[in-house]
């Protein structure tokens, strides 16, 4: 479906793309000169990045497995350097809440009694062109507080609190740098999505947060190498420099999301030390990182159904306990993973369980020594909130704890083998229906879809549908011995569609076009929403 758009060009500049409400507010000729004058400095340096991991992908796919640089050991041996001191609204950051940056989420996160709030322009916001400017101007709007809403029911929703400084710290997330926006044009060329998102925010409320005595925070996700770190710490730089801002006043927190960023958490926080706020452990990104990078190299990286994936396989333990590890020693948050529940009022038995759950894996997390964790719904804040308050007692974080006791071991990270759990039917189904109902959602503009009493976002789709792939190509068995096949995954695919509760405008038939072409093509793609995004948002 072709999205009617309208052009309007100006010093090189092109906006194609269909009018948005009160988007002038946002698209001010002094910000699309910034967002431009960034794009002309680093657009080079990021094609660059994005061929690199192409060839890192495909040394990985011939045999060689990532490990720790030697060429960076030095960094990792010097015990002199530290990253800043925490900024102003990232001093506790025990529970976060995550979500996208509509009206009525953005102040359902600001009352939610969290800490901080990822404010996500990624993973669970669809990029079409209302998203992107609506996102800005109710991240505007929230920071004036001058923000409400309405229901179709009539419920009213306002901020509460009295000052910005009452309220969860925002910390926003722009889109990775392999996705591109193509609403946006300089010089005939479209724009990073990361560079759209980062430059319009920063561009219009950088001044402002810091009179209300915040700051310009952000989330940097899908970082794969230390060089991509630079790359945002350069931007970070410019951007400074162009308002007249000085540098360091931005702060970032960086997702360990990869596996190749797995082996250069020190490297990370080193190249962006001035502007480096911690790290954070993306459990689902991580896995799927994993799946790809290692989805030819045969049984020993198969993993099984994606439920019996916890964060008690060995893999997973290694990656976390080190990401700790790493960020106390120089001084930095270590913020963990996402609580994806989504609690039902109306089963009361199934919600006890699911939160049972949710706070032995807080409790974990808290043991292990990280400073706070992720939560996708308000209801989940209280159950967080009460495990960190229980480890830190009066103080702010668990920054003392140096974790000493933890070895960087590069086989640890990479033992996907040691994950108990098969393979069956019943996971292969719930892949397949969560990978199109997600789709289905994020091609309606919902990027944070309610599946099955989980908040699933791309991320999670890409498990999905990489294990399908995964499967398939490696030619895995289920518990009960039956080989996984296209023919037959094809098979259960048509079942699981036709099982799906149809509704007048959904578009299950482009998510069930891309999720075939992704699951179940001969070719792998990088990532799913690129396909979705080139042929059915633009």
């Amino acid at each position: 479906m072709v999205i009617a758009s309208e052009t309007r060009t100006d010093a090189g500049i092109t906006v194609n793309g269909p009018r948005v409400d009160r988007e002038d507010e946002v698209l001010t000729p002094e910000a699309l000169s910034f967002v431009a004058a960034l794009h002309r400095k680093f657009a080079p340096r990021r094609q660059e990045i994005l061929q690199a991991r192409q060839q890192r992908r495909t040394r990985i796919a011939n045999g060689v497995d990532p490990g720790f640089l030697p060429e960076t050991a030095d960094v990792r041996d010097d015990f002199s350097w530290s990253v800043a001191t925490l900024a102003p609204g990232l001093e506790d950051r025990r529970v976060e809440i995550t979500g996208p940056c509509d009206r009525k989420m953005t102040i359902n996160a600001l009352n939610s009694g969290a800490k901080c709030w990822m404010a996500d322009l990624e993973d669970s916001s669809t990029p079409n062109w209302h998203n992107v400017i609506d996102s800005q101007l109710n991240l505007r709007d929230a920071i004036e507080r001058r923000i409400d809403f309405t229901s179709e029911q009539g419920k009213e929703y306002k901020l509460g609190g009295e000052s910005l400084t009452d309220l969860p710290t925002i910390i926003v997330r722009p889109r990775g740098w392999h996705l591109a926006e193509l609403h946006l044009r300089v010089d005939g060329l479209p724009v990073a999505g990361s560079l759209v998102d980062f430059g319009l925010y920063f561009f219009h409320n950088a001044k402002r947060l810091l009179e209300l005595g915040r700051g310009p925070y952000f989330y940097l996700p899908k970082l794969e190498s230390h060089l991509e770190a630079r790359l945002w710490n350069d931007v970070f730089d410019t951007a400074q420099d162009l308002l007249g801002v000085p540098r360091g006043t931005i702060r970032a927190t960086v997702l360990i999301e990869t596996i190749t960023a797995a082996f250069e958490m020190e490297e990370i926080l080193y190249e962006l030390r001035r502007h480096s706020s911690g790290l954070n452990a993306g459990r689902w990104d991580y896995i799927f990182s994993i799946i790809k990078n290692f989805r030819e190299r045969g049984p020993r990286f198969v993993l099984p159904d994606r439920d019996q994936v916890t964060m008690t396989a060995p893999f997973m333990r290694a990656y976390t306990e080190l990401l700790v590890r790493t960020c106390h020693r120089r001084s930095a948050s270590a913020i963990g993973g996402m609580a994806a529940f989504i609690p039902s009022r109306r089963d009361p038995e199934a919600n006890a369980v699911a939160l049972e759950k949710v706070r032995a894996d807080k409790t974990r997390e808290a043991d292990d020594g990280f400073d706070g964790s992720w939560v996708a719904h308000p209801d989940l804040v209280p159950v967080a909130t009460a495990v960190f308050d229980e480890a830190l007692g009066g103080l702010p974080n668990q920054l003392d704890r140096q974790r000493e006791d933890v070895v960087p071991n590069a086989a640890a990270l990479l033992d996907v083998a040691a994950t108990p759990g098969e393979i069956t039917e019943a996971g292969i189904r719930k892949n397949l229906e969560v990978g199109v109902r997600y789709i289905e959602s994020w091609l309606r503009g919902v990027g944070a879809a309610a599946i099955n009493n989980l908040m699933e976002d791309a991320a999670t789709a890409e498990i999905s549908r990489s294990q399908i792939w995964q499967w398939i190509n490696a030619g895995s068995t289920t518990d009960d011995g039956r080989t996984v096949t296209r023919d037959w995954v094809g098979q259960l695919l048509k079942d699981e569609f036709a099982s799906l509760q149809r509704f007048e405008g959904d578009r299950f038939d482009d998510a069930l076009s891309v999720f075939t072409e992704c699951a179940l093509g001969e070719d792998y793609p990088t990532f799913l929403t690129l396909p979705a995004y080139t042929r059915f948002l633009i």
